[in-house]
């Protein structure tokens, strides 16, 4: 029997290892909320090669190239933000389609724990490379995207009008050739009181076997919003907005006569219809969200909508939005699922939004802090609250990224940037 032999029959006895297992992180201590695993206590988390390596009660920091200091901190997959607008661009009248409206992701995402963006529907089929260039190629935050129905993208104006834009096998052509960054069609800005664009964007989605996010209001009177979500769209499409109070244009969730949700959105829900905040600078109301949640009524998934006027009003960012949810009696679970693992099923890209091992390893790990907080609406309605989200440590791709109070042992962010 050879001296090895010997030595690694002595390790397994005495419980110890031949070689100590190499860690890139070991995030250690904090309380992982993982809503995909049903994991939900205190446990620490591995990453290895920009992967999720191990999540367990006791992993050793011992051969770790860098330690992040969790404890009495929650972890998370790392957020995703389902509803953005990123095609930044220097293009006079453009708007959100490589205009000055919209926003350069890694400026606001990786401070609030947002490892992934879907900008929705900023770029159409014929933008898109542009915007991939440009926004998508450039960035460290993944970002994805839904194709505008219209062509030319979320121009604005008489752009978001001409259905003549509205080239289904075009844009279902385009998604086809980018299936690992293009992941839906949104509908957006329509005023007419046709049901054109919502249908050439699922004939569309079928095409290219993904959901259609509809923005939906415009038209005056209001095209019936039932018959939206019960006749055009399919299960898994998605209704963004759906706190907003935007009458006479869109039909409200709660009806004013008994205060209550309107039986045909739980009918909606049960056939698979996605609600999706969409909190933007006009599209979220407390006259709306509160009865919604006091009976229950949560959205499928938690999103900013942001862009520069969004982000400098009531809505801010993807954390302040969810604080808002928290102090609404959503239950914490519920939020983060809302925030990583509901929103990567929605756009069936379910290797996101969990800490499985093997899966990509992007984390936020954040506090809720405790204190005196206000939010408030776009129409002045405030709320006072006892809880708030506060970004402590991001981790992409297996780097960190972003770290608030140099929570991580060696700190080493921003080796090589000038």
């Amino acid at each position: 029997m050879n001296k090895f032999f010997l030595f690694c029959t002595a390790a397994c006895m005495f419980g110890f290892s031949v070689q100590a297992q190499h860690y890139s992180i070991v995030i250690k201590g904090g309380h992982v909320i993982d809503p995909k695993s049903n994991i939900d206590k205190v446990m620490d988390v591995a990453i290895l090669n920009g992967r999720i390596a191990k999540v367990a009660a006791n992993i050793s920091t011992a051969d770790a190239a860098q330690v992040v200091d969790a404890k009495g901190l929650y972890v998370s997959p790392g957020l995703i933000d389902m509803h953005s607008h990123n095609f930044q661009g220097t293009t006079p009248d453009h708007y959100l389609s490589d205009g000055f409206h919209a926003l350069n992701p890694d400026g606001f995402t990786f401070r609030v724990g947002v490892t992934t963006v879907v900008d929705a529907g900023s770029s159409g089929w014929k933008s898109f490379p542009k915007f991939k260039q440009n926004v998508i190629d450039q960035s460290k935050t993944r970002v994805l995207a839904m194709l505008n129905i219209v062509g030319e993208g979320m121009r604005g104006g008489a752009y978001e009008q001409d259905t003549t834009d509205m080239n289904s096998k075009m844009l279902a052509m385009v998604a086809n050739n980018n299936k690992k960054i293009i992941v839906g069609i949104k509908v957006a800005h329509y005023e007419g009181h046709e049901w054109t664009p919502v249908d050439h964007a699922v004939a569309a989605g079928k095409k290219a076997n993904i959901p259609v996010m509809v923005d939906f209001g415009g038209a005056e009177p209001a095209l019936p919003l039932e018959e939206l979500l019960m006749t055009h769209l399919r299960k898994g499409d998605i209704f963004t907005h759906c706190f907003g109070a935007l009458a006479p244009s869109r039909e409200e969730m709660i009806d004013k006569a008994t205060g209550k949700v309107k039986p045909y959105f739980y009918t909606a829900r049960k056939k698979g219809i996605i609600f999706d905040v969409g909190y933007g600078g006009i599209s979220f109301a407390y006259s709306q969200a509160l009865p919604a949640m006091k009976e229950g009524f949560y959205p499928n998934t938690l999103s900013t909508d942001i862009h520069t006027g969004s982000m400098n009003n009531a809505m801010k960012d993807m954390m302040s939005v969810m604080s808002k949810f928290l102090n609404m009696g959503m239950p914490l679970k519920d939020v983060i699922k809302a925030s990583t693992w509901a929103p990567a099923q929605a756009i069936q890209m379910e290797e996101l939004g969990n800490l499985s091992e093997g899966s990509p390893a992007d984390v936020t790990v954040f506090d809720v802090r405790k204190g005196k907080f206000g939010f408030f609406d776009y129409t002045g309605h405030k709320e006072s609250g006892t809880q708030k989200f506060e970004c402590e440590v991001t981790i992409r791709d297996g780097k960190v990224v972003y770290d608030l109070n140099g929570n991580t042992t060696p700190i080493a962010l921003g080796k090589g940037d000038h």
